[in-house]
């Protein structure tokens, strides 16, 4: 089923707001589910959360699934024994989401799973979808259908396939939200009370607002990212964009641009440190309702998130980038060109012009500037540390 644009729109603006709303990671799976059976309905889901370092599954949550012993063998499966669209290999392939109707052209039994868990559990389709971001692989979700439902269609598998990003950025926000409330990340955690004053804070958050330093203006408590960005998920969790103008002051790179609903942006900002660090900022609302504290979450940035602020710098097109995602995963010319449907001449002729544009004089010298070396051409000029 085709659903209309509106509805659309309205399930990703509805995501957006969970997003930005702090709960635990099985509230948050709960409430996703919800929202994504306006759309693409289904009999049952399961959310497994990974560790990003190996693709392993480390939770699950299961709504109307199989038994304990059923998942088992399905985990057995996923990660010992060939199978249509196992994790790792969408992830490998860069699919974003798939079903396996579509992978088997509709003879489901020719998946393992299918054949001696699911199907004599009563279900038939299932649309998996890889939550991945710049940062890494943190889950994967799961929606499946009973024997007697249709399967998954192709703009269905499109649909969720453009909304995996926002589903992974609320995933990664509620794994931070639960490590640092019982001490066990790294990251720093504010929650902010409606007048932006500090009604907790942990250790870590109170090193980085050190080293962000909250400016010259006389009275003020925060840096400003952090009180911009704690407005704008404020913002979002009523349904309006009141973030306006240039938002770049002290540093600040909003990441991701535009919003994926239409009018909305993410309360989620990068910044650079007077120390020449770069930290990503988060913002969540802690409830509903303009009384509600808001929770901050702030973490050194990673290499893959300042690769695109560095092409931004550079000046590659999107062709460029893409080709430059390839070259770091460490594909040859003829597979990336196979991968972007383009002549392999083409490729040479795009790797030219991003060694230009970037000083590279090779492959393994751009992949060190884009991803390893942020400190070898920093984005401004460093400031002042003391």
């Amino acid at each position: 089923m085709v659903y209309a644009p509106e509805v659309r729109e309205r399930v990703r603006a509805d995501l957006m707001r969970l997003v930005h709303r702090g709960m635990p990671v099985a509230d948050y799976w709960r409430a996703v589910d919800d929202v994504l059976d306006v759309a693409v309905p289904a009999e049952g889901s399961c959310l497994m959360t990974m560790d990003p370092a190996t693709m392993l599954p480390t939770a699950e949550f299961v709504e109307n699934g199989l038994p304990a012993d059923a998942i088992s063998r399905l985990v057995e499966i996923e990660l010992r024994e060939p199978d249509y669209t196992k994790w790792v290999d969408l992830a490998r392939a860069g699919t974003t989401a798939a079903s396996l109707s579509d992978a088997t052209a509709g003879d489901l039994d020719l998946s393992r799973r299918q054949r001696e868990v699911r199907r004599p559990g009563g279900y038939a389709d299932e649309l998996r979808i890889v939550l991945s971001s710049s940062t890494g692989t943190w889950g994967a979700l799961t929606v499946f259908r009973e024997t007697s439902s249709a399967h998954f269609s192709t703009p269905e598998v499109r649909f969720l396939s453009s909304l995996s990003g926002l589903i992974a950025d609320g995933l990664r926000r509620a794994l931070l939200l639960d490590d640092a409330s019982a001490g066990g990340a790294d990251a720093g955690m504010l929650v902010l009370d409606p007048d932006d004053g500090v009604d907790l804070a942990n250790r870590e958050a109170q090193q980085w607002v050190d080293e962000l330093g909250t400016g010259e203006r006389a009275g003020t408590r925060l840096p400003l990212v952090i009180r911009s960005v704690a407005r704008q998920a404020r913002a979002i969790a009523g349904g309006v964009d009141r973030a306006g103008g240039d938002d770049r002051s002290g540093g600040v790179d909003r990441a991701g641009g535009a919003g994926p609903a239409a009018g909305l942006r993410p309360a989620r900002a990068r910044v650079r440190t007077r120390t020449g660090r770069w930290v990503i900022v988060r913002a969540s609302l802690l409830g509903e309702g303009p009384p509600a504290p808001v929770a901050v979450l702030l973490e050194a940035a990673r290499p893959a998130e300042m690769a695109p602020l560095l092409a931004d710098m550079y000046g590659l097109t999107q062709r460029e980038r893409q080709v430059t995602e390839l070259v770091a995963q460490g594909l040859p010319t003829r597979q990336i060109a196979g991968r972007l449907r383009m002549a392999t001449y083409t490729v040479q002729d795009h790797l030219k012009s991003i060694f230009a544009k970037s000083g590279t004089g090779s492959r393994g010298d751009l992949v060190a500037r884009l991803f390893f070396d942020q400190r070898a051409l920093p984005l401004t000029d460093p400031p002042d540390a003391r």
